[in-house]
């Protein structure tokens, strides 16, 4: 720019040579963003100059003019030259113009015209885009090629007119009356401009259309805002005309007079979900974009609406799913999950600017331009939940979470190229189940953000009170007793007691295991077959005192196989070196018992004991032992009842059970406890029961209650 002689360049911008000045504006256009070359420019004379190439010129020279006269508009100058003669002539390229680069200039100085208005002394108050209506009214093309050239495949042109598009629309909101702004934007979206711009946000050429992109989505929330704003005023006529058309919808036989259908049905409002006979206040929350909604989901599915109340009506009064209210609150969900009262620019730009590509992409809520079909999906969901939970009105609330959490789910985590029909889908196909399952981890992350401290101090107390309980179940087990096969290897599974008169050179096939009451001794005895009935405690003549058991070990797998039900049959576990052969099958039911598992029981003996001496000498106290020897053996069918025995019988001996079984169960366990604790109900009720806490009157010493509270979850 230093240079460049501005005395000598305004005047080649009134040379008679076609080169010279289409040159001279090529120059001016890189030079013009400077502030202190534009002041002397207009001090030189160049603007009317400019204004007249503007009018006249055309091919690349009416280009570089263009955007010569735009930068020096961005900059706040030069607004003297702009009369009503300029902008019908910019107007008139935009339509007519077929030059690309001519019409990104005219879409540039028009945006300026728009964002940065211009007032006159004669015409004071003018502003924006009533500056271009005059001109626009004469060009009733105007607004379609402008939508029309969003999709342009010059992305600078698509940047430009979408650019214009947002100047125009945040004018009329901010400018125009409220009768007039609503029409405009009316008119834009008949024209298409939501699935242009949803298609670019999901398009490739997003990064580089992200600023009018992003723009036009922060107005997207400045349009939803004013909607809720708005409140409902049966005063108003398209307020009236709205409320009006609902019943009217509603109403399968459609009398000509709206207003003699209106008198044949009392209770008109409550029919459709209203609370009340006036529904106007209803409104107050939503404002008009709840009406807007709701006529929405009516007029675009009457017959499926009529349908809908005709199958509601057939309902108790205390079953029928409130449809108005249901609409109203899915607006709510929508505009919360949204964040429509933030501002998102400066966030957005950060995105962009900064932040890594999947951050960009976050940057962009293409699913926000769907607002409508949103609220109709998320509508037909609510009323889906209702029905398969079987809702009643108190479960109001109870809905409405479920469905904030389907919409936080689904359209949250729905990526940017994401089509809207596929998100409707999945909002319509949702497993309910699955989404009892999201609630109750939303749930438990909540507390945990909250009252993490007190909330793992709960937890722990209940995996105690699982373990606790767990422990005495596999106890019982042990008590009330179980067969287990033999093996071939009578001398060294059957352990070192053994009665005389089972002293024989073949084994007996199954062994039957029982703990004693007092829970000090372990009671077995050998059979030649499966009894139909559980042998009596007395007739298990051989026992081992619990008092001399040193250690209990296994061969058990710590992971469970594919299934844990009792009736399974453990998988053929490889046999250790001093396993001993498989087990001895002596009839058909024994087919099952072919497995290696093993649980081997230790302990210390007297060194005087024989190993043919009788069960009572075990009682001696283990100070006099010397060697651990093995003192039982059992072999489980199944992986639940190894689980059961080899856990008993550490837990019985005060230590920890080592079972993938036994974990899950005593995590299950936990889990529930802190479940039922969370939301007081039962863990078996399926149904949808808020987390409501009691009061610790009426509870008794010995019952456990912890409050954590629930304000302001």
């Amino acid at each position: 720019m230093d240079n460049i002689n501005v005395s000598e360049l305004v005047e080649r911008l009134s040379s008679d040579e076609e080169s010279v000045r289409k040159m001279a504006v090529f120059k001016l256009q890189s030079a013009i963003g400077d502030p202190s070359f534009a002041d002397v420019f207009i001090y030189e004379g160049g603007l009317p100059k400019l204004r007249f190439l503007a009018l006249h010129s055309t091919g690349n020279t009416l280009a570089y003019c263009l955007t010569s006269l735009s930068r020096l508009l961005e900059l706040d100058k030069g607004w003297e030259g702009v009369s009503d003669e300029l902008i019908g002539r910019v107007v008139e390229l935009v339509v007519a113009q077929p030059l690309v680069n001519v019409n990104r200039g005219a879409m540039s100085v028009l945006a300026a015209i728009v964002s940065h208005p211009h007032r006159r002394d004669s015409q004071p108050g003018i502003t924006g885009f009533q500056r271009l209506k005059p001109a626009v009214d004469l060009h009733p093309q105007f607004l379609p090629m402008l939508v029309e050239k969003i999709t342009s495949a010059d992305h600078a042109l698509c940047a430009n007119s979408l650019q214009l598009i947002n100047s125009l629309m945040r004018d009329a909101v901010a400018n125009d009356e409220d009768t007039e702004w609503p029409k405009f934007i009316k008119q834009l979206q008949e024209l298409g401009v939501i699935k242009s711009v949803y298609g670019l946000m999901q398009s490739s050429a997003v990064q580089d259309l992200a600023h009018p992109l992003l723009e036009f989505q922060s107005l997207t929330k400045v349009l939803l805002r004013k909607w809720r704003e708005e409140k409902v005023d049966l005063e108003k006529p398209d307020h009236r005309r709205a409320i009006r058309g609902l019943h009217v919808a509603s109403d399968p036989s459609k009398p000509a007079d709206p207003k003699k259908s209106q008198k044949s049905h009392p209770e008109k409002w409550r029919r459709l979900g209203f609370e009340t006979e006036s529904p106007a206040w209803e409104f107050d929350a939503t404002g008009f974009l709840g009406l807007m909604d709701l006529t929405d989901f009516v007029y675009k599915n009457e017959d499926g609406f009529q349908k809908l109340l005709l199958e509601q009506s057939a309902e108790p009064a205390e079953q029928r799913c409130p449809i108005a209210r249901a609409s109203l609150a899915v607006t709510s969900i929508l505009y919360e999950h949204f964040e429509v009262d933030k501002s998102d620019e400066s966030d957005s730009q950060r995105y962009v600017n900064h932040e890594s590509r999947s951050n960009f992409d976050r940057a962009f809520k293409p699913m926000l331009l769907h607002w409508s079909r949103l609220h109709t999906s998320g509508l037909n969901s609510f009323i889906r939940l209702w029905k398969a939970a079987g809702a009643e009105v108190e479960d109001f609330e109870k809905i409405e979470e479920l469905v904030r959490i389907l919409i936080e789910q689904v359209v949250g985590q729905a990526p940017r190229v994401r089509e809207i029909k596929d998100v409707e889908e999945e909002l319509a196909e949702f497993d309910c189940q699955r989404l009892r399952e999201l609630q109750m981890e939303l749930l438990e992350l909540t507390y945990e953000d909250a009252w993490g401290h007190h909330l793992r101090q709960v937890r722990d107390e209940l995996n105690h009170e699982a373990l606790q309980f767990v422990k005495e179940q596999r106890i019982r087990c042990l008590l009330q007793g179980a067969w287990f096969p033999q093996t071939m290897n009578y001398a060294t599974d059957a352990g070192p007691i053994t009665s005389k008169s089972l002293s024989r050179t073949i084994p007996s096939s199954w062994r039957y295991v029982r703990l004693s009451h007092n829970r000090r001794y372990l009671h077995y005895a050998d059979f030649d077959v499966r009894g139909d009935t559980e042998p009596r405690l007395d007739a298990l003549q051989e026992k081992i005192d619990l008092s001399i058991v040193s250690s209990v070990v296994s061969n058990v797998s710590a992971s469970a196989p594919s299934t844990s039900s009792s009736d399974s049959t453990l998988k053929t576990l490889p046999t250790a070196p001093n396993n001993g052969p498989h087990p001895h099958s002596l009839n058909s039911t024994s087919a099952t018992a072919s497995t290696s598992t093993k649980i081997t029981i230790h302990g210390y003996l007297p060194p005087d004991h024989p190993s043919t001496s009788h069960s009572r000498s075990h009682s001696r106290a283990r100070s006099t032992s010397t060697a651990e020897s093995i003192l039982l053996q059992l072999h489980p069918q199944s992986h639940t009842l190894a689980s059961e025995w080899l856990d008993g019988l550490l837990m019985l001996l005060n230590q920890q059970p080592i079972t993938a079984d036994t974990s899950k169960l005593v995590n299950l366990i936990g889990g529930y406890g802190l479940k039922i604790r969370l939301l007081n109900v039962r863990y078996e009720d399926v149904g949808l029961e808020e987390p409501v806490l009691p009061s610790r009157e009426g509870l008794a010493d010995e019952e456990y209650f912890y409050d954590i509270g629930v304000e302001g979850v």
